[in-house]
């Protein structure tokens, strides 16, 4: 047995090397478009020409490491502050081209990296100027935004749509899928156990203190924000036609799920779970459990990765100086600015409610935040025979844990009808019951790449996709499955599948997925005129 990685993750067609390469901008220079400007670089396939950001200093960082250099000044078709004053410039930029008046090359696609709530508005505005896309997950944080953006992108000609659903891009998720879905080496699925254990520090970083602590305010719950992938993952492992065999070139129509239940709450992080001894603190800082309470912000933000060097996530989330400044300036000046970030508060009783929703308070005592979603759950996907497929009846079970040492390395167990398959983030185990024989596989995964190389994997197919599509003249619908494995509306579909779990927990029952679909997904469909 030697299965191989999907050959299109390691296709070398495109020479890049002997001609021009894609160039592409960045909206939103936080860590997400940090991680996609490096990954396009690293491929040496495309090239990051623009920078669109709101704040200053973060617009300068990306712009120094991956455009105009750490000695040179941006020009001006380099850096925006606003992603309103980019569409305007493009706008005028055609119009003085299509007037023979010299201008500067355009960009052919852009990464869409800006907060969750605002992805309908950004992409919606960017449609109609044609450009390729990749929106960050999830592409938004309701159903009905979800749909209105694929309603508008077909409005437009096709181009180029990917999302952020990295993990059907890592070297280890693409090898276990070819095991299981290809070479069948267990034989027929009959269940799956999917773990994403978040970690509890993380946990509190994210999803208590930070940007996505409370389902409200357009930003979902953390289904939607931190597994909307895995949620993704488990149904590409699942959903898809048998492997290649007698009518496979036909249109075969996923296995759906039958029915989606799901069991979750906030368990750690809310006052009840208060230490005594913490007595009435808000802060961190003022609390006297402070260097003993494994959540104090000094302990996990200095303690754990400013002191060793690490000025980066999650000290850059903090405060985006610190990196540079401890360069420039030494740890004294780089602990004094971080402090004086963890030290900002507020008090419930007399801060207006938006100014504390309106920000993340790192420095807040996670049992004296704001925040309200899910730290545990659980999601069950139940599929019926399906004569249409020919594939059988089996169960997968995810769950997200915040309370857990791993960080975001996921784990499972797939069980098939001739063996079975552990996995981690770091091999693959195989034992067959046939012959009672266990293989594994480490796939090599790419230095300074998050989601074992899915960040790379990603933007490098993306990158390849727009190439194609742009140089060598591919219709678009052939290099999105060619290169990318997913459309417009399979990406729908697993965030309908992420809004349909979370109503069947707000709810406490199994959701029948066929009803649930034609009820809020294709009713909806047809009364905004769009084709089910």
């Amino acid at each position: 047995m030697a299965p191989v990685l999907d050959e299109k993750i390691n296709d070398s067609s495109i020479d890049d090397t002997s001609a021009k390469l894609p160039r592409f901008a960045i909206i939103g220079a936080g860590q997400r478009g940090n991680a996609y400007a490096r990954a396009v670089m690293d491929s040496g396939l495309g090239l990051i020409t623009a920078v669109i950001e709101p704040i200053a200093f973060k617009r300068q960082l990306l712009g120094s490491r991956y455009i105009w250099g750490s000695k040179a000044k941006p020009t001006p078709e380099q850096e925006f502050s606003s992603w309103e004053n980019f569409i305007k410039y493009e706008q005028q930029r055609r119009k003085d081209a299509a007037a023979g008046i010299p201008t500067p090359e355009g960009v052919a696609g852009v990464f869409v990296c800006v907060r969750d709530e605002l992805h309908i508005e950004v992409v919606k505005a960017l449609a109609p100027l044609g450009l390729h896309m990749l929106c960050e997950k999830p592409l938004a944080t309701t159903l009905e935004d979800c749909l209105s953006i694929q309603r508008t992108l077909q409005q437009y000609p096709a181009r180029i749509f990917a999302i952020g659903h990295v993990l059907r891009y890592s070297p280890h998720n693409l090898l276990l899928r070819h095991l299981v879905r290809e070479e069948q080496v267990i034989g027929e699925v009959l269940s799956l156990e999917h773990t994403e254990p978040v970690g509890w520090w993380h946990f509190s970083h994210s999803y208590v203190r930070g940007h996505w602590r409370k389902e409200g305010l357009r930003r979902g719950p953390t289904l939607l924000t931190k597994s909307c992938h895995d949620i993704d993952w488990v149904l590409w492992m699942l959903c898809s036609p048998p492997p290649p065999g007698p009518g496979w070139e036909k249109d075969i129509p996923p296995h759906l799920p039958s029915n989606i239940s799901s069991r979750g709450s906030l368990k750690q992080f809310r006052r009840a779970m208060k230490p005594k001894e913490a007595g009435e603190a808000t802060n961190c800082l003022s609390c006297p459990i402070k260097e003993t309470c494994m959540y104090s912000a000094p302990r996990i933000y200095h303690d754990r990765h400013l002191v060793k060097g690490n000025a980066k996530w999650p000290v850059e989330i903090v405060n985006p100086e610190i990196e540079s400044m401890l360069t420039t300036s030494g740890l004294d000046a780089a602990k004094q600015a971080l402090f004086e970030s963890l030290a900002e508060d507020y008090d419930a009783a007399t801060t207006p409610v938006q100014d504390i929703e309106s920000r993340p308070w790192f420095g807040r005592c996670v049992w004296e935040s704001d925040n309200d979603v899910c730290d545990d759950q659980f999601v069950t996907f139940e599929w019926d025979d399906s004569p249409e497929t020919g594939i059988g009846a089996k169960t997968a079970n995810f769950h997200m844990i915040a309370h857990s040492l791993a960080q975001c390395e996921r784990r499972g167990v797939v069980y098939g009808t001739t063996g079975e398959i552990h996995y981690d983030s770091k091999q693959i185990t195989v034992h067959s019951f046939m012959d009672d024989t266990t293989e594994v596989f480490k796939p090599e995964v790419p230095k300074n790449s998050h989601h074992g190389g899915g960040d790379d994997g990603l933007a490098q197919q993306f990158v390849k996709a727009v190439a194609t599509v742009d140089r060598e003249g591919w219709e678009v619908g052939r290099a999105q499955k060619e290169f990318l494995g997913v459309t417009v509306e399979e990406c729908v579909r697993s965030h309908a599948a992420v809004f349909c779990a979370e109503e069947a927990r707000r709810e406490g029952r199994v959701v029948d997925w066929g009803d649930w679909w034609r009820e809020h997904v294709e009713i909806g469909k047809v009364s905004n005129g769009m084709a089910t």
